[in-house]
């Protein structure tokens, strides 16, 4: 009985935690389209200066190119965490913590994100 209580009570653990690792939210068109606004902008998110991205103008090279984003961060959070403070995983990096210096608003860093991770 103790054994087929615990196998329950690790199940439910387990569903559970898939389903509360990634995010319900889903992103509005609109949202998407101010995080690409914001992406482009080369006064705020500024992401082509370092970044190829499909659509943009002049991109940079020093960061990796912005595609396939959902299979290289499937949990958002982590995407949001490194455009945030690229620092607190890489104190090296040579990308702006962008959140925790603020160049963009804690919004802004979400619709950023929700863009990002549209590639």
């Amino acid at each position: 009985m103790t054994i087929r209580l615990n196998a329950t009570i690790a199940t439910i653990t387990l569903v559970l935690s898939a389903i509360f690792s990634h995010s319900i939210y889903a992103a509005s068109a609109e949202e998407i389209a101010e995080g690409k606004k914001l992406a482009f902008d080369r006064k705020l998110g500024n992401c082509l200066a370092c970044h190829a991205i499909a659509g943009g103008s002049l991109p940079g090279n020093i960061g990796p190119p912005l595609i396939a984003m959902k299979a290289r961060f499937p949990d958002k959070s982590v995407l949001r965490a490194q455009i945030y403070d690229p620092t607190a995983a890489n104190p090296r990096t040579a990308m702006p913590p962008f959140g925790k210096h603020g160049i963009l608003t804690g919004k802004q860093v979400d619709l950023v994100t929700e863009y990002i991770h549209t590639l």
